[in-house]
C-alpha cells in the first residue's frame, strides 16, 4: 500500500474517532477522486475508527456521546460514498432481502447502520427499520417484503432478551427456518446466539456480510 493511501486510511479512521463529520465527508470525497474502491474506503479506513470507538466504549474508555458522534461521522461518510456503492450494487444480482432493526428499548444504531450499508453494497436489498422496534413490527416487515433474513442488534444487556423474544415469536408463527436470523451488538456473544437459537452471530459489519451470504446460500458470491 502506498504511503499516501495508508495516510488517507489513517485520517479516515481518525475522523470517525474524533466524530468529525465535515472531515469524514471531505476524506470520502477525496477517496472518490482518487478512484479508491468505496468498500476499501469503508473497511480499511472509516470502519477502523468505528471499531476503535466501539472497543473503547465496551471498555468504559469512551462514552455514549462519543459513540453517537462517531456514528454520525460514519453515516455522513457513507452517504457521500453511497452513489459509488450503488453503482457497485447495480452490477450484481440481488442476494436476498434483509430486515434490520435495533430491538425494543434500545436506541443505538451505529453498528446496524454500518451493517446495512455493507449488505447493500454487497447486493442485498436492505430494509432498515431503525431503533426501538418491537417483535411484531420486525416480523411483520419481514413477511411483508418476503425477507430471507432478519438482522437484530442490541447494545445493552437489558435489551438482549428482546432478540430471544423475536425468535420465539417466529417459531410460534412457523416462520423458521424459511427466514434466518442473525444477531449482533456489543454484549452479544456466540454463546448467546446459540442459546437463543439464532442462525448466526457476527461481531462486526464485515463478518455480518460474510454470515448473511452463508445464511442465504450464496457464500461464494
Amino acid at each position: 500500500m502506498s504511503e499516501e493511501l495508508e495516510a488517507l486510511f489513517k485520517d479516515m479512521a481518525q475522523s470517525i474517532i474524533d466524530g468529525d463529520s465535515d472531515i469524514s465527508v471531505e476524506l470520502a470525497k477525496k477517496s472518490i477522486e482518487m478512484n479508491i474502491p468505496p468498500l476499501d474506503a469503508i473497511t480499511k479506513g472509516f470502519v477502523v475508527g468505528v471499531n476503535y470507538i466501539g472497543d473503547q466504549f465496551g471498555a468504559g474508555e469512551a462514552f455514549l456521546p462519543e459513540l453517537v458522534m462517531a456514528g454520525e461521522a460514519m453515516k455522513a461518510a457513507v452517504a457521500t460514498l453511497e452513489p459509488e456503492l450503488i453503482k457497485l450494487g447495480e452490477a450484481r444480482e440481488t442476494m436476498g432481502r434483509v430486515v434490520l432493526a435495533t430491538v425494543e428499548g434500545d436506541i443505538h444504531e451505529i453498528g446496524k447502520t454500518l451493517v446495512g450499508t455493507m449488505l447493500s453494497a454487497s447486493g442485498f436489498e436492505v430494509t432498515d427499520l431503525g431503533v426501538d422496534q418491537p417483535a411484531d413490527k420486525i416480523i411483520g416487515k419481514a413477511i411483508e417484503i418476503d425477507a430471507s433474513l432478519i438482522g437484530m442488534s442490541a447494545l445493552l444487556t437489558t435489551t438482549m432478551v428482546r432478540q430471544r423474544e423475536v425468535i420465539e415469536e417466529m417459531d410460534k408463527e412457523g416462520l423458521r427456518p424459511k427466514i434466518k436470523v442473525m444477531v449482533g451488538g456489543a454484549p452479544i456473544t456466540r454463546d448467546w446466539a446459540t442459546k437463543i437459537k439464532a442462525d448466526g452471530y457476527s461481531e462486526d459489519a464485515v463478518g455480518a456480510v460474510k454470515l448473511a451470504k452463508e445464511l442465504v446460500g450464496k457464500a461464494d458470491a
